[in-house]
């Protein structure tokens, strides 16, 4: 099923006038030590705060993309947008997330192009974001192009390769 990016734009705004800040933080309650980030979040908080994030660099390093993944992506600059479910608690978000924004920032994908949307370990986000995208499992790519979803890939893939299943989408 395709959808549009109109309305989640229109979600995203909303929420933006309607808080101070586009997500909420707090201490997860059944892991102590653990931050939930819940709504609209940059990849930059998770990089500055390695206090609460130090998986981020961990996995992001350890991380090199293969040539067929790492020209797809760059071949998809300027023509997709990426709309991403996680948990920071999720340790396959944890493992994913910072792969998928080193493969970003290796094909020069703007930043402007990927939206990042944190969730709590119920899978709910802030704006009711994960009901309208239908998301079960994270984390979730999904690809736009022109407004309109090509695919997705959740967790790690049907084949345990989500990065190849991106490259995939992006044929």
């Amino acid at each position: 099923m395709k959808k549009t990016v109109f309305p989640l734009a229109l979600i995203l705004l909303s929420l933006l006038a309607n808080a101070q800040s586009p997500y909420v933080s707090y201490e997860d309650s059944t892991h102590k030590g653990t931050l939930i980030l819940n709504g609209l979040i940059s990849k930059y908080i998770l990089i500055n705060d390695e206090k609460d994030f130090k998986w981020y660099i961990n996995s992001h390093n350890g991380y090199s993309a293969t040539p067929t993944v790492l020209n797809a992506m760059e071949g998809a600059k300027g023509k997709y947008q990426f709309l991403i479910f996680g948990g920071t608690w999720c340790e396959d978000t944890q493992f994913i997330l910072p792969k998928f924004f080193k493969l970003q920032e290796q094909s020069g994908i703007a930043d402007n192009d990927i939206s990042f949307i944190g969730v709590t370990r119920e899978k709910k986000s802030l704006g009711n974001l994960t009901h309208v995208f239908n998301i079960i499992n994270v984390p979730t790519i999904i690809v736009l192009k022109e407004g309109k979803e090509v695919g997705r890939v959740v967790e790690y893939g049907k084949t345990g390769q989500w990065d190849k299943e991106l490259a995939e989408l992006l044929k």
